[in-house]
């Protein structure tokens, strides 16, 4: 096993720190988690973080390593076993489909952002679209292609998680009639890995962004405790 000493630099609603977690998690790796307030990020951050942003790993408290796709493929490689598939043209059919859903989270950033109703419900169609598309890809089995845990599902885990919490408020339509897509996003919910990529109190600090984000959706966000 590595001997190296990992510390995570994360920030708690970050989707892109919580595939960083799963992935140690998934690789039985210690590491060291600190959390950091991004609207006032400490001096030290900064000397770390060239693009002053999370996650970024510290190897043995002297390399820091940034971008959560650079970091996840680091830890896959120095670890037994891989988080990817072997055939190389399998490997790269993830990949792709990795890079779709970041493109997917900034969706997802515009939906929450949008400032009226006309610029949500366009949001929320382009994102339905992505998964339209999902749905002819995806296994139809727990993950995404098969019964095996790969670095993808570390990837679309932190998306599903995001859609928990807008349930609760807002009927978006996302999945319906999407029975593949919905079936991954019920085995990745269930899975241990992805529950503890964040902290308990996840839901209400997401529920507190949204509120303080004064847009559509903002709307729709009841008041502390209300839901």
């Amino acid at each position: 096993m590595n001997k190296e000493k990992f510390q995570l630099v994360t920030h708690k609603l970050c989707p892109y720190v919580q595939r960083s977690i799963i992935v140690l998690q998934e690789k039985n790796i210690d590491y060291i988690r600190t959390d950091i307030d991004l609207s006032n990020t400490p001096a030290w951050f900064k000397l770390i973080s060239p693009m002053n942003k999370v996650p970024v790993l510290m190897v043995n408290e002297n390399k820091a390593l940034f971008e959560s796709a650079v970091i996840c493929e680091y830890l896959n490689e120095i670890t037994p076993g891989s988080l990817h598939p072997k055939d190389p043209l399998e490997k790269a059919y993830h990949r792709a489909w990795i890079e779709f859903g970041s493109g997917i989270l900034d969706s997802i950033g515009g939906l929450y952002s949008a400032k009226d109703e006309v610029s949500f419900n366009d949001k929320r169609i382009e994102i339905r679209s992505k998964f339209l598309f999902i749905e002819k890809e995806t296994s139809g089995t727990p993950f995404f292609s098969g019964n095996k845990f790969h670095l993808i599902d570390a990837v679309y885990g932190p998306i599903f998680r995001y859609f928990d919490v807008f349930d609760q408020v807002v009927d978006l339509d996302i999945f319906e009639n999407l029975p593949k897509t919905n079936a991954w996003r019920q085995a990745l919910h269930n899975r241990l890995t992805v529950q503890r990529a964040v902290v308990p109190e996840y839901p209400e600090l997401l529920m507190q962004f949204l509120r303080e984000r004064e847009s559509y959706l903002s709307q729709f966000v009841p008041v502390d405790g209300a839901y």
